[in-house]
């Protein structure tokens, strides 16, 4: 296991463990950009309602796809389910709502 520090809004230093599934350094480029784009770690916007929205909607859309047997904007002839567009929810999380695109199928 590995920790990272990783700076937050308030200068102070929070030190994360984790098993190597993210990368210490990747975690510090995003905060930089943040920083620099003058967008803050939490609340409405934040960094990590962003990286949660786009976690949780990158699974949706892998679940689709296994589900449907073949990747987006892939043509496919023989199958009687298909994607059709996706409605917006709200999960509720311990940073706050985040609101995501979830994908549908025909079939539902």
């Amino acid at each position: 296991m590995t920790d990272v520090k990783i700076d937050v809004e308030d200068e102070a230093v929070a030190t994360v463990k984790h098993d190597g599934l993210v990368d210490g350094r990747l975690v510090d480029q995003l905060i930089g950009r943040a920083r620099e784009q003058g967008v803050a770690l939490t609340g409405e916007a934040g960094l990590l309602g962003q990286l949660t929205k786009m976690v949780l909607e990158s699974a949706l859309e892998g679940e689709i796809t296994d589900h449907l047997g073949y990747d987006k904007h892939e043509r496919v002839e023989a199958t009687s389910n298909a994607r059709n567009g996706s409605r917006t929810k709200t999960v509720l999380t311990d940073i706050g709502p985040v609101p995501i695109e979830v994908p549908r199928d025909r079939n539902g």
